[in-house]
């Protein structure tokens, strides 16, 4: 098992910029959209980790994670998963599905066409996902994701995330339990407060 944590940028729940992609659920987990790198090379049972962008005035914090179950192509996606098609809702774009139903470019979708082959392919469906979501999670996971960071690369002398957690850093097993058990220490502690 292989992990990888990566900052999402200009995303941050917390302060209701909306994180599209992965997009976190109580029953599904997906990312379809974003770091078509990432998605490649990603196989069944690796872990993937996101972080919230650089926002003024408040901390970056770790969103979530989750594993690896399955990778399938956007066109399959558009099929098995119609309440993750990218579709406007309250003039909003939510979704991470790419295609319409004919497997063309989605026009919601506003990268550019020449990477449209590569971003459509290894739409990831996820599994055993931790997500900080509830606000007193979101608290301690900022007060607390810097260190969490420190201790998982043995970078104790880091001031930012971003000292720490570079483009496609990647995590062994051990790093990956550490990282679980901090957020779900995390999601213990903020629902007994």
């Amino acid at each position: 098992m292989k992990g990888y944590i990566f900052v999402s940028p200009g995303s941050d729940p917390g302060v209701g910029r909306r994180l599209d992609d992965p997009i976190f659920g109580k029953k599904l987990t997906t990312m379809g959209g974003c770091r078509p790198d990432l998605r490649r090379y990603v196989r069944p049972g690796d872990r993937l980790f996101v972080i919230s962008g650089k926002v003024k005035g408040v901390s970056q914090y770790i969103i979530g994670g989750f594993a690896v179950d399955e990778k399938i192509n956007a066109l399959a996606a558009h099929a098995r998963f119609p309440q993750m098609r990218l579709k406007l809702v309250d003039g909003e774009k939510v979704g991470n599905i790419l295609v319409d139903s004919s497997g063309h470019h989605h026009e919601l979708d506003h990268h550019p066409n020449k990477n449209f082959e590569r971003r459509i392919e290894n739409y990831i469906i996820g599994r055993d996902q931790v997500y900080i979501e509830t606000p007193k999670e979101i608290l301690l996971a900022r007060e607390r994701s810097l260190e969490i960071l420190k201790n998982v690369f043995g970078k104790t002398r880091a001031m930012r995330i971003s000292e720490i957690v570079r483009r496609n850093a990647s995590l062994d097993e051990k790093q990956i339990t550490k990282l679980l058990d901090a957020l779900q220490e995390i999601k213990t502690e903020a629902a007994s407060v």
